[in-house]
């Protein structure tokens, strides 16, 4: 053994996690990919996409205290799915397609079974995004983290026309907003959730509330966040959005308003969707007001999307054609004096 194993970093787990994660990397790859899985940084040749003016657009995001429910839960095929979506989402929200990820995994012990399961995770999300994964870091630090732990973060650029780039400065009064269904909690608020199912309530993850409809609670918190880039890329295509709000930490109080100008306020029918049950059973078992799921939670909707009132129709038939569910949830209107800038109704 050497000394550096005797410190409990173990290279030879690196090496065996390289060779279980190449086929998941090669399945990601995209055109302008160079080189390959080991190289000291990834390449992506911009040329080979043909755009006048690019803008660049990145994002970084974690999975949070989800971490904790796959941990004790001991699944981690999915979880990487979660950190794909949170950083394309936001790429997407912009305006941009999304072209490819790196991620980051922090362990206390290299168990390269269980890393390559997290990866495999990543390179599905990446799939589903049409993002090439082409690079990555696993780093076993034994006196930062317990020997099951470990955490996961991502990065994702994309790229847009420049003229097409979604700012806030778009988005009109008059301009009407479409919902698109989230999967359930997504990556957010779980600090929130794991305080009123497990501390206050002490429930397990094997219980199976009659709300959920014969789903155990692990399996409801570990529904994957959803990826919306191939539901919105041909909106995009098409030049038909005015703004994008991906519904994030945060929930609709904090992201809605995000997509557009200070005098504009976004008038919400909050019966215009259906909630999903997992938020209802939250607020049932936290005793929580609307106003705090609304400060913490999607409440089923994963992005909301702006665009004018002759382009409504159009949209709702590209997202149609993609087999997108969508809800017509509201407006943008001119901004009242001393008014917040969403309001419900």
């Amino acid at each position: 053994m050497s000394r550096y194993q005797e410190a409990g970093v173990d290279v030879n787990a690196g090496y065996e996690l390289v060779t279980r994660i190449k086929e998941e990397v090669a399945s990601t790859k995209q055109p302008g990919v160079l080189e390959g899985l080991g190289s000291f940084g990834g390449l992506f040749d911009l040329g080979e996409l043909k755009i006048k003016h690019p803008v660049l657009v990145s994002g970084t995001d974690g999975v949070g205290t989800k971490l904790l429910i796959a941990q004790k839960a001991d699944k981690h095929e999915t979880i990487g799915i979660d950190c794909v979506a949170m950083c394309v989402n936001d790429i997407v929200a912009q305006g941009a397609k999304p072209l490819f990820f790196l991620d980051y995994i922090a362990t206390g012990h290299n168990d390269p079974k269980k890393m390559a399961a997290i990866v495999k995770g990543v390179a599905n999300g990446c799939r589903q995004a049409k993002v090439a994964l082409i690079g990555g870091e696993t780093a076993e630090m034994p006196d930062m983290y317990a020997v099951e732990e470990y955490d996961l973060a991502g990065c994702a650029t994309g790229v847009v026309e420049k003229s097409q780039l979604l700012t806030n400065e778009k988005p009109q009064a008059g301009d009407i907003l479409i919902g698109l269904p989230s999967s359930g909690l997504h990556s957010n608020g779980f600090s929130l959730v794991r305080q009123i199912l497990f501390k206050d309530n002490e429930l397990k993850l094997s219980d199976k509330p009659t709300i959920f409809n014969g789903r155990s609670i692990e399996q409801v918190l570990l529904e994957p966040t959803r990826i919306y880039v191939k539901s919105l890329l041909p909106l995009l295509d098409a030049a038909i959005v005015n703004g994008i709000s991906h519904i994030t930490g945060g929930g609709l109080i904090e992201n809605l308003p995000r997509m557009f100008s200070e005098n504009l306020q976004a008038q919400i029918k909050f019966d215009s969707w259906p909630v999903l049950p997992i938020f209802e059973y939250l607020k049932e078992q936290g005793n929580l007001s609307d106003a705090d799921c609304l400060e913490a939670f999607n409440m089923g909707l994963g992005m909301v999307i702006a665009v004018s009132p002759a382009n409504l129709e159009r949209a709702k038939d590209i997202l149609t054609s993609e087999k997108e569910e969508f809800y017509v949830v509201g407006e943008l209107a001119a901004r009242p004096v001393d008014s917040e800038k969403i309001s419900f109704k």
